[in-house]
């Protein structure tokens, strides 16, 4: 799931995130001397402000430095509260970068200390005519061309399964909606990032408990999750279920139109990974049902869609980085294969030993990762 908290994010059509540690921030953030470079984000727990608050239409990279004594999140947000860019779990002391590919409009450039809430808002202009990226590499507008189709065929997909779980749900067949809680909940984890830039939907579909904000009420796969699990019934679950798939094919719909940039595909690649690391191995986002390793296999596979439509372009930028991704998704999926149980996965209830080692293999291939959006955002 993707917390609103620790990890909405958020992506493709949206979060486009490339990570980077560094010291601690400046007193105050320092501009390019001709306007065109990075923007500096002071990031504290009572402001959020920017070098420069007008860019050129194009690539721009915002470099956020926390000064704070809360972990943060920065966002770019469209209209409606659409993220076009995300870097989030930004401790106290740290500094991430975000590489956004942004077209000419009024934006808000938001932080969240604390990771909640509405945040502290800024605006922000676009002003140019800079050509996309796909009108100038015919690679990457295959690339975009082919994550799409991934994207359509996942939508279609999640909308059939979440169809058999709601009615399962709401026919009392508690059997049945355990089998397809897991099932259904792949195709959603696998496209994360594109479903988590359409605003409140994500936490309306994907919320924790812990995660709700105060005053909105708790709904989408993880309430009934609770009920079958904690409760083993799916009495009171019929609202919340017909609400489900309102709302999932709200996400499908948008997502099937969506128009996505390469660096999108990039860091939504980077961001499932992040969500591997902040909710699955921690055994924290299907805490009552304990089907984690089902999406942390889906984020996996999502990642590895995204790098691999992204892979032509990749290949003439930096062969090596490839044969690196290539080595380390194939080690991560070797670790996960250690928990099978016929065509799924044994209840995760990990040791301190199998999340150390499980942290271990994301870690080292988020790092690779990481670097695919600066690598395609080179001309």
């Amino acid at each position: 799931m993707s917390t609103i908290t620790v990890r909405r994010a958020t992506a493709l059509g949206a979060v486009l995130l490339l990570a980077g540690l560094t010291g601690c921030a400046d007193d105050k953030p320092a501009a390019s001397d001709d306007g065109t470079g990075p923007v500096a984000v002071k990031a504290t727990d009572s402001e959020c402000s920017l070098s420069r608050k007008d860019v050129k239409s194009g690539t721009s990279t915002f470099s956020v430095s926390n000064g704070g004594s809360k972990v943060t999140e920065f966002y770019v947000y469209a209209e409606g509260d659409r993220v076009m860019g995300e870097v989030e779990n930004i401790g106290p002391g740290l500094k991430r970068d975000l590489i956004v590919e942004l077209p000419t409009g009024k934006y808000q450039a938001v932080c969240k200390p604390g990771m909640i809430g509405d945040g502290i808002r800024g605006d922000l202009t676009v002003t140019g005519e800079a050509a996309a990226q796909v009108d100038e590499d015919a690679a990457l507008k295959q690339a975009t061309e082919s994550y799409q189709r991934y994207v359509n065929s996942q939508a279609t997909a999640l909308e059939q399964k979440t169809t058999e779980f709601v009615t399962a749900v709401k026919g009392g067949d508690v059997a049945k909606a355990k089998e397809l809680f897991p099932i259904s909940r792949t195709y959603w984890e696998r496209i994360e990032p594109v479903a988590e830039s359409f605003g409140d939907l994500d936490p309306k579909i994907d919320a924790r408990v812990n995660d709700v904000e105060p005053g909105t009420e708790w709904t989408g796969y993880h309430r009934i999750e609770q009920a079958l699990w904690e409760k083993n019934t799916t009495k009171g679950m019929e609202k919340y279920a017909d609400q489900l798939l309102v709302d999932v094919k709200t996400v499908v719909a948008k997502a099937k139109v969506v128009k996505l940039n390469p660096l999108q595909l990039a860091n939504g690649a980077k961001e499932l990974l992040d969500e591997v690391a902040t909710g699955k191995i921690t055994g924290e986002e299907d805490r009552y049902s304990h089907t984690d390793l089902w999406d942390f296999q889906a984020n996996v596979q999502g990642s590895q869609a995204a790098i691999q439509a992204l892979r032509p372009a990749l290949q003439k930028r930096d062969a090596a980085l490839v044969a690196t991704l290539d080595t380390n998704f194939k080690t991560v999926y070797a670790s996960l294969d250690k928990f099978r149980v016929g065509d799924g996965f044994k209840p995760y209830l990990p040791t301190a030993a199998e999340r150390k080692e499980l942290g271990r293999v994301v870690d080292g291939l988020a790092e690779p990762v990481s670097k695919v959006a600066g690598v395609i955002a080179k001309k």
